[in-house]
């Protein structure tokens, strides 16, 4: 059976997001003033061949700690349809 991984890679909250400020600042810029924070990432979209919903969560997992995500830097949400 074929499953959609959906991931969401996310930088740490403890660690500042140069991007996410660069772009508040624009926002601001543009008048923007009620944004109060933004943080940018990562959506991948995987397709899995697995036999259960269970085991396309565990490869989908798999694949972000070895390779879609930085552990030391971001943090990832695996969602399986």
């Amino acid at each position: 059976m074929t499953f959609t991984a959906l991931i969401n890679v996310m930088p740490l909250k403890e660690l500042l997001d140069p991007q996410g400020k660069a772009v508040l600042g624009g926002l601001m810029n543009l008048g923007m003033g009620q944004v109060q924070d933004v943080r940018i990432g990562k959506h991948i979209t995987l397709q899995i061949e697995a036999a259960s919903q269970e085991e396309a969560k565990q490869i989908a997992e798999n694949a972000c700690q070895k390779l879609l995500a930085n552990q030391v830097m971001e943090s990832f949400e695996v969602t399986i349809q």
